[in-house]
């Protein structure tokens, strides 16, 4: 395994750590403002919309699509570094580099599976940044982490027409209170008695504006709303059509799917809260070297030292374990790296909350103030030991895995 950044690599990682001195920090204080003067929180500040322009005119553009045809034509292990560079301004960055969740994995979806019609409609547009999407999954009635157990119904129209019938209710649908969502993939059941419970489930494409559906309102997070990443919805499919061409893929195919979808989305979020955490590192040591207490500087306290080293240590760790899974997509597939993603899904969350939370405890009431991101970096790390299947859900297939080959 030899993990040294190519030539391609190092050029793009020059050009995006410039790109982030130059306009996305900057910017961070800018979106701020402009959008406690919009009329809708929900819609884009217009310093977004420039910070895009310009990652499209300097090429830094869809760099999560290994497809070249649609992307950047990366592997995993050449956009990891990438990705971990655009966590450390997580609600900027990827927006301004046109790969954010959940647009990525709904453009995966889409080149993967979606028929000729579909990705001239949605596809195209997603890859320009001229719309956004949703993937439309979780329930509020049922445990989501088991996918089998999803009870929004796609149904055969009963009038002759060759239609879909979709009823149901989503929330936290990331991406739905913004209003340049057009477009939700929606899993829901067509074969719900059928014998295979992993073949019960398929993903239809449902327009935003279809009648019967109604976004209902933003689900908080921590108490944020989220507005960089468009919110986390509640969605109601109140026997919403749309035409049967608007299936993706196969009838009970949408299980495979969202485990097609899932695993390249478990290891962006891990390599951007890589970022996170080197974010949390640098703030914590200008905190450390510039406020003073008890007659010395932060940094010459031994629990402070502490605390750095440790986290210096960890992300290293964890960074060698991103890369190693990028490696093994690559070469083996996602099948193949599936424990070694189901490793860093479990430890990167958990590890980075730790990194923050010892951020914050050395800022002091700063900490938890709109002054500094490191309340809402928490926030984010933290919902993303839910986010994907909550860590218990991979402790759980993991081991199984491991007590397998005793059995």
């Amino acid at each position: 395994m030899d993990f040294a950044f190519d030539a391609r690599t190092e050029e793009l990682r020059a050009q995006l750590l410039a790109f982030m001195d130059e306009f996305v920090y900057p910017a961070e204080a800018v979106a701020e403002e402009q959008r406690a003067a919009l009329a809708s929180p929900w819609d884009t500040p217009a310093v977004v919309e420039e910070l895009k322009a310009e990652a499209r005119r300097q090429g830094l553009w869809n760099l999560f699509l290994p497809d070249a045809e649609y992307g950047g034509g990366l592997s995993n292990l050449q956009y990891a570094p990438l990705a971990e560079i655009t966590g450390r301004s997580p609600h900027l960055a990827p927006t301004a580099l046109n790969c954010a969740a959940p647009d990525t994995g709904n453009m995966e979806v889409l080149a993967q599976f979606g028929d000729d019609a579909q990705k001239k409609q949605w596809l195209e547009p997603l890859l320009a940044g001229e719309i956004r999407s949703a993937f439309a999954m979780t329930e509020p009635e049922v445990a989501s982490s088991d996918a089998t157990n999803i009870t929004t119904y796609i149904e055969r129209a009963s009038d002759g027409t060759d239609d879909y019938v979709i009823t149901g209710r989503k929330w936290y649908i990331s991406g739905a209170m913004n209003p340049d969502c057009k477009i939700f993939i929606v899993m829901g059941k067509t074969d719900p008695d059928g014998t295979d419970i992993r073949r019960q489930q398929s993903m239809v494409l449902v327009p935003r504006d279809t009648p019967g559906v109604t976004v209902k309102r933003a689900m908080k997070v921590f108490g944020y709303e989220d507005h960089s990443h468009g919110g986390h919805a509640e969605v109601v499919f109140d026997h919403a059509r749309v035409p049967v061409t608007n299936l993706v893929g196969e009838e009970g195919g949408g299980f495979a799917i969202a485990q097609a979808r899932l695993g390249p989305g478990r290891i962006h979020h891990c390599m951007r809260l890589i970022g996170m955490a080197e974010r949390a590192i640098e703030l914590m040591c200008r905190r450390a070297v510039s406020r003073q207490a008890f007659g010395k500087a932060l940094a010459q306290q031994g629990v402070v030292h502490n605390w750095i080293a440790d986290a210096r240590v960890t992300v290293e760790q964890l960074r060698l374990l991103v890369l190693k899974t990028a490696w093994l997509m690559d070469t083996v597939g996602n099948r193949g790296a599936h424990a070694e993603i189901q490793a860093i899904k479990i430890a990167t969350p958990r590890a980075v909350v730790d990194i923050i939370d010892r951020a914050i405890q050395l800022h002091g009431a700063g900490g938890v103030s709109q002054d500094f991101p490191l309340a809402d970096l928490y926030a984010g790390a933290r919902t993303l030991m839910i986010a994907d299947g909550p860590d218990e859900v991979h402790q759980r297939s993991l081991a199984r895995r491991e007590l397998k080959k005793y059995l």
